[in-house]
């Protein structure tokens, strides 16, 4: 069982986060397959078949000289694409919900003292806090989004003099940092949106009582290593389909019907294949990284390290 609420480093970080999985890992991806898999399937789906069209006539247009080819296949076709894209946004809303949001459910009831979850259960989270989570989601649009693509747009203006990179190796990860602590503030707390929010970005550099050493750094690489291990992770399973993809490309013999849509045929299919499960790959790695930003949170909340730990003496003073 691991111990949510207590402090740790950098490399605890990490291990915990894998530890999470050993233990809970074949109860945890089961009730997220069973809320969100057939979402991912249906989006997956929509990508393969909806897009795979799109990008085609993208690549292929004007190849017979025609300056608005695809302005006119857009407007030939303009009921479906629409239908295709508003399907993909609601899809990929809900996906994005669920997967923010099953993460700081789930180890909500695993730090109460729950040892397994049921799905039943993590749905009824979903109920009980849907006025809060249209909040969030309102929150997210209108207060966070504006405010991080200022920052975003700042800081890749700095990229100019060179400077900039290195702040946005700084700026993504602290920025998902939070939003996720921000995510679970807000549910395992009384805090209000704004309040949730204002407890996220002071949580990043200072704890609580001000007088021990900033957790940024530690916060900061912690979701870095994460993201580095997600991105070798999916750019392995991609890589080499997609060697043999453009091998095919460059060794094939030209004619008219590939250069107008080089996403026909067998190989073209099979490349949007290889990129709706390496879609679906990336949400499920993802939760690594939302279950290492839960384990910084309950670093975070020194004010219940010693409840809890108390909570615990009494606990085992019952059972003797």
């Amino acid at each position: 069982m691991i111990q949510f609420y207590k402090k740790r480093d950098f490399g605890t970080f990490i291990g915990d986060s894998f530890n999470f999985f050993k233990l809970y890992g074949k109860n945890y991806f089961k009730n997220y397959i069973l809320i969100n898999g057939l979402l991912l399937i249906l989006a997956t789906v929509v990508v393969i078949f909806g897009f795979r069209e799109i990008f085609g006539q993208l690549v292929g247009s004007n190849v017979s000289g025609e300056t608005y080819y695809f302005e006119r296949y857009f407007s030939d076709n303009a009921g479906v694409l629409v239908v295709v894209s508003v399907l993909m946004f609601v899809l990929l809303l809900l996906i994005a919900i669920i997967n923010y949001l099953y993460p700081v459910f789930y180890l909500k009831r695993i730090a109460q003292g729950a040892e397994k979850v049921n799905t039943d259960e993590i749905l009824d989270d979903f109920k009980k806090n849907a006025g809060r989570i249209g909040k969030l989601c309102l929150g997210m649009i209108f207060i966070v989004a504006p405010m991080v693509l200022l920052v975003v747009g700042f800081s890749y203006v700095l990229v100019l003099i060179i400077i900039g990179f290195f702040l946005i190796l700084l700026v993504y990860p602290t920025i998902f940092n939070v939003t996720t602590f921000l995510m679970y503030d807000y549910f395992n707390s009384t805090r209000g949106f704004l309040e949730s929010l204002s407890y996220s970005i002071r949580s990043q550099f200072s704890y609580r009582n001000g007088s021990e050493k900033s957790p940024y750094w530690k916060y900061w690489a912690s979701s870095f290593v994460m993201f580095i291990i997600i991105y070798i992770a999916t750019s392995i399973f991609t890589f080499i389909p997609m060697i043999f993809f453009y091998g095919s490309i460059l060794t094939s013999t030209p004619d008219g019907s590939f250069e107008e849509n080089p996403f026909t045929g067998t190989m073209g299919i099979m490349m949007f294949v290889i990129y709706g499960i390496s879609m679906i790959l990336s949400f499920f790695l993802s939760n690594l990284m939302y279950v290492n930003a839960g384990l910084m949170y309950y670093d975070s909340r020194t004010d219940l390290h010693q409840k809890v730990e108390l909570a615990e003496i009494d606990t085992i003073g019952i059972n003797e």
